[in-house]
């Protein structure tokens, strides 16, 4: 029995060393190689995918954008797009409710991205703490705020993650132990909130995947911009 509602997010196993985080690779064993060699129908969904992100990143960026910025970014919506679809399945542990894999993948990139812009653009930077038309009293409120602001920007974007991973398979947890101990119609009712909740879960583990990969877009594209 569960001590409590959320250790269904621990990773641990029974075993000395924990597997649970194979799941963060484990799409590789699924995906066949020979979807990669033929036009199956999930890869042609999976190219239009990635050239329809690529196009919109691109825009995003601009053209001054650093060489291989793209496929980071794409491979980052691939990565966490992936582990979200594995949580949804039984008995596999989903890393992206974890903040150990969320900040592991907003710190570092944000940290990159705030040395690159300090050492090569450093005036630009000093810019950016005071909005346009900031009036002079106010300058060293606004350096405080903005700086604030770019702080929390990694853990910001790990929480939300995390959070929007977590409240869904928490409220299909509770459901499922409702449905253990129930009968009849009220079964029948759950079953079927069950599976639109599923559906619903499917659409937040895209939208997440790409709310967090956009916003790391945006904020790279605010040191590129000038």
């Amino acid at each position: 029995m569960m001590s409590n509602l959320f250790s269904i997010f621990d990773p641990s196993t029974s075993m000395n060393t924990s597997i649970n985080w194979i799941s963060s690779i484990m799409f590789i064993f699924i995906i066949s190689s020979s979807m990669w060699a033929v036009s199956s129908k999930m890869m042609i969904a999976l190219n239009a995918m990635k050239m329809s992100l690529f196009n919109e990143f691109k825009v995003i960026l601009g053209k001054s954008s650093p060489n291989g910025s793209l496929i980071i970014l794409i491979s980052l919506f691939s990565f966490i797009l992936f582990n979200n679809f594995m949580g949804l399945y039984p008995y596999i542990f989903t890393s992206t409710s974890h903040m150990t894999i969320t900040l592991s993948m907003a710190l570092p990139l944000w940290m990159g991205m705030m040395i690159y812009g300090w050492i090569n653009q450093t005036i630009y930077m000093f810019a950016h703490l005071v909005p346009q038309s900031t009036p002079g009293v106010l300058m060293p409120f606004m350096v405080l705020i903005e700086s604030i602001s770019n702080m929390i920007r990694p853990g910001t974007l790990a929480v939300r993650l995390t959070a929007n991973m977590i409240a869904g398979h928490l409220l299909m947890t509770l459901l499922g132990n409702q449905t253990a101990s129930s009968s009849g119609v009220i079964l029948l009712v759950l079953i079927n909130v069950q599976m639109l909740l599923i559906i619903l879960e499917m659409a937040v583990s895209i939208i997440q995947s790409y709310v967090f990969t956009v916003l790391m877009t945006l904020y790279t594209s605010e040191i590129h911009s000038h």
